[in-house]
């Protein structure tokens, strides 16, 4: 009987958790990509989750396009495409406690950045 309480108990505070977590990965970001820490380089983040898995907003001064989130395995991820005009720019991340962290690949530029994100004030 132990065992049953104990997987319903875990069950509800995971499903508390995923029920809540999309909302706090909605909103205005700061995201670092600061290359060297003596050269602090910011550039903004708006995420918008729709009820049907869609991600809206901006990355780094670009509308999000084709953009999709999820609640899995304890993490709240998003994952979308931004352009620079002269190519793509594939992005994900998840939430990890009060920041993000995440990485955006640019095939065309051949570089992938991993970087973080704090709350906009």
């Amino acid at each position: 009987m132990k065992a049953v309480q104990l997987a319903m108990a875990t069950f509800l505070a995971v499903s508390s958790v995923q029920a809540q977590a999309p909302n706090a990965l909605e909103g205005r970001w700061v995201v670092d990509l600061s290359v060297n820490p003596a050269e602090p380089y910011t550039k903004s983040m708006q995420l918008r989750l729709g009820a049907d898995g869609s991600v809206t907003g901006s990355f780094y001064d670009s509308e999000i396009q084709a953009g999709r989130w999820k609640v899995d395995r304890g993490r709240t991820c998003v994952s979308f495409r931004t352009t620079d005009g002269a190519g793509s720019y594939h992005t994900s991340a998840c939430l990890r406690g009060t920041t993000v962290e995440g990485q955006t690949w640019a095939e065309h530029r051949s570089f992938l950045f991993n970087w973080i994100a704090t709350r906009a004030p």
